[in-house]
């Protein structure tokens, strides 16, 4: 089926997307009274939150992953559904919005990833979102009969030349080439097929891909990455990417510093979205917020936070440290694994003199930048937004109630004020997120 083509509107205007992300909250989240306490492995839980988000006109719903877990991860990290299994299961309740999955290109082969999230894209009529990562966890290497895991900049060498083979099979198949004449008995046009034959550094590939040209075109393509290997990544080949940044100008310098990228890569800055994930705590009043934040707090232990931050040190045992003296000097670790994270730990420590009792709960439970009323929150989104901060967000709850509550009181604000959509003008993600089609290259060569 050919998709019509997708041109970005005249009038700028706020994305969201929604994470399915276990109970809400932080590390401890699960234990809230309001929480679902197996929301990691309840479908009806994620529909629900589905249905909720598509009530709200977002774009999407996110669902991250890992491949490496211990006794000290997070906890609803411990048993939760694989990306991909769970959006085909919510693309049969769901009718516009769009679902996008966390895949690891270090520990996977590029043909079946195609092939999945074409069939994803088939299954929910042009609405698969590929999340690629390249796996932060030393750990992941075990779990694949792997010796080591590749250092970062490898990682993302391997992931540039996974896209090309895995964007390279996407176009197997131009639009048309399936005939399905019964009376002539020519089920295919062969012009119309083709094999892509990659042979790479990383990747030997020949092709076809057993699935057809699918109604994006091909799934819109996430990037996560906020190192500079990150950033090229996303330039060359994102549709989208997630990021976080704490303040207004952090954001403002990385919207600005990848938008540029993106043009000298000889691409339309309106060729990706930039998404801030963000926590929201909402209230009636500021103080019921702040206090809703509060009563997080009482639910986290010092020694559950220090474990959570240990995770993104390549699961460093930081109990061997005195929890009241500045935080420890600990050189490189962490490079190897959430590196622009890590980094930003340990710098913000240093700068502001940090205790490791102190850098522990503020991983663990971070405070939300949009916290307060609904009316406030609306303010701080626009503010972001018109500043050139951000494309859009992706909303995530500081507390279990936290999402429907956006839903309900936040969008509306945004709608009257002409900043977001009041319903879908298009049927796929794409659409959506205003992007343009990617033609086949085949078809344009020809």
């Amino acid at each position: 089926m050919t998709q019509a083509k997708s041109s970005t509107p005249a009038a700028r205007q706020i994305h969201f997307g929604a994470t399915i992300h276990g109970p809400g909250g932080h590390h401890a989240g699960w234990r809230h009274p309001d929480a679902v306490i197996d929301a990691s492995i309840n479908p009806d839980f994620a529909k629900d939150v589905a249905r909720r988000a598509e009530a709200g006109k977002f774009d999407f719903v996110f669902i991250a992953d890992g491949l490496h877990i211990n006794a000290k991860s997070v906890p609803h990290f411990l048993n939760r559904f694989e990306p991909l299994t769970l959006l085909s299961a919510l693309s049969s309740v769901t009718e516009r919005l769009g679902l996008v999955g966390t895949l690891s290109t270090s520990y996977s082969e590029p043909f079946t990833v195609a092939r999945q999230f074409a069939s994803l894209d088939h299954l929910s009529r042009g609405r698969a979102g590929w999340n690629v990562v390249t796996s932060p966890l030393e750990g992941s290497a075990r779990n694949f009969s792997r010796d080591h895991h590749p250092e970062h900049a490898e990682r993302y060498r391997i992931a540039s030349e996974y896209l090309d083979v895995t964007k390279g099979l996407w176009d197997s198949w131009e639009e048309d080439a399936f005939v399905r004449d019964r009376e002539s008995g020519v089920f295919f046009d062969p012009a119309k097929l083709h094999t892509l034959d990659h042979k790479g550094t990383y990747f030997s590939v020949e092709g076809p891909l057993n699935v057809g040209r699918t109604p994006q075109g091909r799934p819109i393509l996430f990037q996560a990455g906020a190192s500079e290997d990150g950033k090229k990544l996303a330039a060359r080949h994102a549709d989208a990417v997630f990021t976080h940044h704490d303040t207004l100008a952090e954001a403002q310098a990385y919207y600005a510093d990848l938008k540029r990228q993106v043009v000298e890569g000889g691409r339309s800055e309106d060729d990706l979205r930039v998404f801030q994930g963000i926590g929201v705590i909402l209230g009636r009043t500021a103080e019921e917020a702040e206090q809703r934040y509060q009563d997080t707090l009482k639910l986290l232990t010092v020694e559950s936070a220090i474990d959570h931050l240990g995770r993104f040190f390549e699961h460093h045992d930081f109990s061997q440290y005195p929890l009241d003296a500045p935080f420890p000097d600990i050189g490189d670790l962490g490079s190897n694994s959430f590196k622009s994270g890590t980094d930003k730990i340990k710098a913000k420590a240093r700068e502001r003199g940090l205790t490791l009792r102190q850098v522990a709960l503020e991983a663990a439970a971070p405070r939300p930048h949009f916290i307060g009323t609904p009316e406030t929150v609306a303010d701080e989104l626009q503010r972001w937004f018109e500043s050139r901060a951000t494309d859009g967000f992706i909303v995530g709850g500081g507390t279990p109630t936290a999402f429907s509550e956006f839903v309900e009181h936040v969008v509306p604000i945004l709608q009257r004020r002409g900043l977001y959509r009041r319903d879908y003008e298009g049927r796929t993600l794409r659409d959506h997120l205003g992007l343009p089609y990617p033609e086949n290259r085949y078809a344009v060569a020809s």
